[in-house]
């Protein structure tokens, strides 16, 4: 069975976003002041052929931790359809 699978790599909370700093510089500039934070993250679309929804999401985590995210610096969630 083929699974799709969403892994959503973020910058961890306690460190500083340069990305999100910038947009949000730009997003003040804009007039949109009303916008308090903004962090900027990666999302990973996977299709994995696995025999249960555990297993995929498995998969996914162990893509995670060995490739998709760097612990010192980001996390990941995954969510499976």
């Amino acid at each position: 069975m083929t699974f799709s699978v969403q892994v959503k790599v973020m910058p961890l909370k306690e460190l500083l976003d340069p990305q999100g700093k910038a947009v949000m510089g730009g997003l003040q500039s804009l007039g949109l002041g009303n916008v308090s934070d903004v962090r900027i993250g990666k999302s990973i679309s996977l299709q994995i052929e696995a025999a249960t929804a555990e297993e995929a999401k498995g998969v996914a985590e162990e893509a995670g931790r060995k490739l998709l995210a760097n612990p010192v610096m980001e996390y990941f969630e995954i969510s499976v359809n």
